[in-house]
């Protein structure tokens, strides 16, 4: 079952398209979205033909930071309930861990984490990739990030570095226009580096009230909580870099023994090693969609000890050597 993600993801696609010349409507149509997914804000669409969408627009209308576009634009009010719950929290460590435990009510096939070391922390978003890589969704959810991040922070506040594992654009115009200077691309991960103390800061407009009634009634929503399998992919595509990916890691986040984590997983129609092959088929993916990484680097990133354990991993997943792929092929919809 493909992932769903709200309409409002949309919010400000039908101005841009039409300011860079496109019809907002035809391109909607040959995403395969509904016309109503651009005016209705709460219709649950497929997450990947949103993803289809913003590409065909950056493509057509030759606009290489659409997404980021997209994102200079929002406020919290288009996050839903959601983002009515990041609003009233009390400091912006809360509202990111609002946004780390309910971003699934928003959009299934994002999932966000924060990790600290020492003064820094980052916030890393990780998109499903199963149908991309989607360059332009990435963009607009590391923009809506930094968005949330400053109405906490500021207007004049910049992170210490914003990462984007895909290729650099020829102009980064928009980039610098919206982050500042401090922005990398090919990093190994997409998201958001900021100092500790940034999180800490008291939320004066926070309201605890509206913030323990809007939680009640997102923890009440269909979906609100992500499932097993969900929850191990995110810790899976955490760990796989560190090469520290194994069942017995990933059940000791969850706060589980590993057999426990077996049952769950059986449960749901899966196991620990086909969602590892699966995260690992979507990165590649991802890290070989421009072309821009050597297969040694995509096979350290990946979690394999070896180039070699990556190569018969490769032909025991796609039946074909690692080399003869290493770049993937154009879609037939933007050819």
């Amino acid at each position: 079952m493909s992932a769903l993600v709200r309409s409002a993801s949309l919010t400000g696609f039908a101005a841009l398209a039409a300011e860079c010349g496109l019809d907002a409507h035809a391109l909607a149509s040959e995403a395969a979205l509904p016309r109503a997914s651009l005016d209705e804000p709460d219709l649950m669409v497929p997450a990947h033909a949103v993803g289809r969408l913003l590409e065909l627009a950056a493509a057509k209308g030759r606009e290489p930071a659409f997404g980021l576009r997209m994102a200079e634009a929002r406020r919290l009010s288009n996050l839903g309930p959601l983002g009515l719950l990041v609003r009233d929290a009390p400091t912006l460590r809360h509202a990111l861990e609002t946004l780390v435990t309910h971003i699934h009510a928003h959009n299934e096939a994002l999932s966000v984490r924060i990790e600290q070391v020492g003064n820094l922390v980052s916030i890393r978003a990780k998109l499903d990739a199963t149908n991309g890589p989607y360059r332009q969704a990435t963009e607009l959810v590391i923009g809506v990030t930094f968005r949330v991040l400053s109405v906490f922070l500021g207007a004049g506040w910049r992170p210490r570095l914003v990462c984007f594992a895909h290729r650099a654009p020829q102009s980064l115009a928009v980039h610098r226009r919206v982050f500042g200077r401090a922005v990398e691309f090919g990093h190994e991960f997409d998201g958001i580096v900021c100092n500790a103390a940034d999180l800490d800061v008291p939320n004066p407009g926070a309201d605890p009230v509206m913030e323990r009634y809007t939680r009640r009634l997102l923890d009440q929503a269909p979906g609100a909580r992500p499932t097993v399998s969900a929850r191990v992919r995110e810790f899976v595509a955490v760990l796989l870099p560190r090469r520290h990916c194994r069942a017995d890691t990933v059940a000791q986040h969850l706060g589980v023994d590993r057999r426990t984590l077996a049952r769950h997983l059986a449960a749901e129609g899966t196991s620990f090693s086909a969602l590892v092959d699966g995260v690992r088929g979507e990165l590649l993916a991802a890290y070989l969609g421009d072309g821009a990484r050597p297969l040694s680097e995509v096979s350290d990133l990946l979690g394999f000890a070896a180039p070699s354990a990556f190569s018969r991993w490769h032909r025991s997943q796609f039946g074909t050597a690692a080399r003869s792929r290493t770049k993937t092929p154009t879609p037939k919809w933007l050819r």
